[in-house]
């Protein structure tokens, strides 16, 4: 799922792309929501909290939420530029090296904020998430051609609705009956991502409580495992 680029690619393998990397996105999200009141990959809501407090002359809070929405931008595009350098090469299993690195960031990450007990903690784990949900999301994009998000559900949910729309004109004769399955395909996608982050939220808020900020690097290793495997297997 990690390997297998453009016409390769199946509704199969991106749906365990979506469940794997949706999930994880969906712990990390509300954990961080859970430790500091901030969604690391939200990046709708930080904009909008963003507006709201220039609109309310709140610099200082307003600088935060772009320094957020600027690193979410950052992790993307140090993302793709990796993403670029590994293509031009002809390094198939440079996707899996992005999700490498962020399972090696988190697991750093959590150490950090397990054992050094840094000034700012919240600061530095809100700050550290959002670089890397750009950079997953930016890998989870081009890897699957746009088809699949990982690291938030609007485009999703909506996607669901278009995808429902489209079975229901075709119950009504309004759309070609052959491309049905496609739109079945489809549904069941953006579904199990739905259900895949939804279900990775409440596991993250449990995984919080009862490890603390090892958490993170349970996470993190799981990551290093999926790509190291990815990696070894090309």
């Amino acid at each position: 799922m990690l390997v297998t680029t453009d016409e390769a690619r199946t509704i199969n393998t991106d749906s365990r792309l979506a469940c794997t990397l949706a999930a994880i996105a969906g712990a990390l999200n509300t954990a961080a929501f859970e430790i500091v009141g901030f969604f690391s990959a939200n990046m709708t809501g930080n904009v909008s909290s963003l507006s709201d407090n220039i609109a309310k002359a709140n610099l200082k809070v307003g600088i935060f939420f772009l320094t957020i929405i600027g690193l979410f931008i950052a992790g993307s595009v140090f993302s793709t530029l990796i993403i670029n350098a590994g293509r031009r090469h002809g390094i198939r299993s440079i996707y899996a090296v992005n999700i490498l690195i962020e399972g090696a960031a988190l697991i750093l990450l959590g150490m950090t904020e397990r054992w050094l007990h840094p000034a700012s903690p919240g600061m530095i784990l809100i700050f550290c998430l959002s670089f890397l949900m750009g950079l997953q999301n930016a890998v989870v994009t081009r890897i699957s051609n746009a088809r699949v998000r990982t690291t938030h559900v609007s485009g999703t949910s909506t996607d669901i609705g278009i995808e429902l729309a489209m079975l229901f004109d075709v119950l009504r004769r309004k759309e070609s009956p052959k491309d049905a399955p496609l739109y079945i395909g489809r549904l069941r996608l953006h579904f199990y991502t739905l259900v895949a982050f939804l279900l990775g939220g409440v596991a993250g808020i449990w995984l919080f409580h009862l490890l603390g900020y090892t958490f993170l690097m349970v996470i993190g290793v799981v990551l290093v495992y999926l790509s190291l495997n990815a990696i070894c297997r090309k």
